[in-house]
């Protein structure tokens, strides 16, 4: 197994207007903030599994990953495991029944977990693994077990992997005695973090695409100029290099042009035309709701299937691949595809996580785009560092009826990027 340390794994940035915990540890590795190399991503990932797979041997194991940093973590350990995967959200699901917890010190404190498939696998369960990219006062995972403990009542064990571990002693004697066994990589000691951001006063570059700010490049007015401006042409099955048969099963194309004009207000050099070509995979498997860890992986492989069929047998030259929010595991995945077939890729996603950038070459994130979400267009999500590329691929399980918050991305990637394709996996 890999050894890490924690230089490798650990960038402290501040986050903004958090009273509880000033800091964020931002993982270079990790493909959420920062773009990562996807193998490497998946190498992290697969190293954490490899820590609990003794103890898990001759369970049934279920593995819960926490929304939304750790979803992926969370998937691939299941995978790795042979286990069940469920996913925690702050999503609402069609149908759902919840059950619910707090993360105190988060930007958004309440979490849940749907319980509509779940209770017909809890009476066998032995043990549950929560995956974490990182614990530090493991007061969620508590709040989680008390939960599911007075649902689910019964023998079973508990345990928490993560890739960093910062608890103190007091929180590490509390899980002692409760016999809930902790599984990570790299041990940390969160006291100087909140000193270390004392250094940074150069503040970095904050760009914004919601509509409602006066002032911001994504206004109502522009937005409303933009959509009678754009050129979108549908296009044949044939003419993405689908089979007609599995176009209809499997979703629609669009192809569209937008002009990018915006670009030149912001300093970023000559206004540029930018592409998108749009397309809604079929085979949709939500990991918020239970799933056999096998079937879903199997399920991402098909959606990596559909998606390079849509791009015409892959992409070469360096390429983004950019998840949403909790939508993470199956964007990784297809990173990893094209990766393997030869094209140099990176991996991030976006995050309802609000953070400071400076302009500071040693502090990690340096410029913000705020922008709708693609869930909910009336909530903030942001990503950071994004870069010029060959080609981006954004992927996401937001459904199209969903459009703002896909359109504001698009154009944020279009800053510096030409050749954009979206990807939707929302169709069942």
């Amino acid at each position: 197994m890999q050894l890490y340390q924690e230089s490798d794994l650990v960038r402290v940035a501040k986050r903004e207007n958090n009273k509880k915990r000033d800091y964020l540890l931002v993982n270079p590795l990790q493909g959420k903030h920062i773009p990562a190399e996807p193998g490497k991503v998946l190498a992290l990932f697969r190293a954490l599994a490899d820590t609990v797979k003794a103890f898990c041997e001759g369970k049934h194991v279920l593995v819960i990953g926490f929304a939304e940093t750790a979803t992926a973590i969370g998937a691939q350990t299941a995978v790795s495991l042979g286990a069940f995967y469920l996913q925690t959200t702050r999503e609402e699901v069609e149908g759902a029944q919840y059950l619910n917890f707090s993360e105190e010190h988060s930007h958004a404190v309440q979490q849940r977990l749907v319980k509509n498939h779940l209770d017909r696998v809890m009476a066998r369960t032995e043990l549950v693994i929560f995956a974490e990219d990182e614990v530090t006062t493991g007061n969620t995972i508590l709040n989680l077990i008390d939960v599911m403990k007075k649902e689910y009542p019964g023998e079973r064990e508990y345990a928490a992997a993560s890739i960093l571990n910062g608890m103190d002693k007091d929180a590490l004697a509390v899980y002692e005695r409760r016999n809930i066994r902790l599984f990570y990589l790299v041990k940390t000691d969160h006291a100087a973090y909140s000193q270390m951001l004392r250094q940074y006063t150069q503040k970095g570059e904050y760009i914004s695409f919601m509509q409602q700010e006066n002032g911001g490049r994504y206004s109502s007015r522009e937005a409303e100029r933009n959509k009678t401006e754009r050129n979108t042409v549908c296009q044949s099955a044939g003419s993405q290099g689908l089979e007609r048969k599995e176009m209809e099963e499997t979703g629609r194309c669009r192809t569209a042009r937008d002009s990018g004009e915006k670009k030149a207000e912001h300093g970023k050099g000559n206004q540029r035309a930018y592409t998108v070509q749009e397309f809604s995979a079929g085979g949709w498997v939500d990991a918020r709701q239970l799933v056999s860890a096998a079937d879903y992986e199997k399920a991402c492989r098909y959606l990596v299937k559909q998606t390079k069929e849509f791009l015409h047998g892959g992409l070469s030259g360096s390429i983004l691949v950019l998840g949403t929010e909790e939508f993470m595991y199956p964007a990784l995945l297809m990173a990893e595809h094209l990766e393997k077939a030869g094209a140099q890729v990176w991996f991030h996603a976006t995050t309802r996580s609000p953070i400071a950038v400076f302009k500071e070459e040693q502090y990690p994130l340096h410029v913000r785009y705020e922008l709708p979400g693609c869930y909910d267009k009336d909530r903030r999500t942001f990503v950071y560092e994004l870069a010029s590329y060959d080609a981006v691929v954004i992927m996401t399980d937001s459904h199209s009826r969903e459009q703002e918050g896909i359109q504001a991305l698009v154009r944020a990637v279009g800053l510096k990027n030409h050749k954009i394709y979206v990807v939707r996996w929302c169709l069942s």
